[in-house]
């Protein structure tokens, strides 16, 4: 099973560590996507060290222009393309 999470708000992060921990552990495959002001979330180390995991993460390169401003992104830059891209492959979308 494919799973694609899309982190939208910064308190995500809550939820997000657990889950890609629990994706490790079961060996389930999942990608990530932020974007709006979740891209916030990634000022956390623990989500910076959660989504290493994860098969692929891409952020809004949008969003972390005008949330992040100038600051080195953690992962992949790119955009709501790659986002529906993802969409398209995933089995499972949790959205948060």
């Amino acid at each position: 099973m494919n799973l694609l999470f899309i982190v939208s708000t910064p308190e995500a992060g809550r939820v997000l560590i657990p889950l890609a921990a629990a994706c490790r552990r079961k060996g389930t495959d999942w990608n990530c996507f932020f974007t709006n002001d979740g891209v916030r979330s990634l000022s956390n180390p623990q989500v910076v060290q959660a989504i290493r995991c994860a098969r692929r993460s891409v952020v809004c390169e949008h969003s972390w222009s005008r949330y992040m401003g100038e600051s080195d992104c953690p992962t992949e830059l790119g955009s709501q393309t790659q986002n529906s891209i993802m969409v398209s492959e995933a089995d499972r979308i949790l959205s948060f």
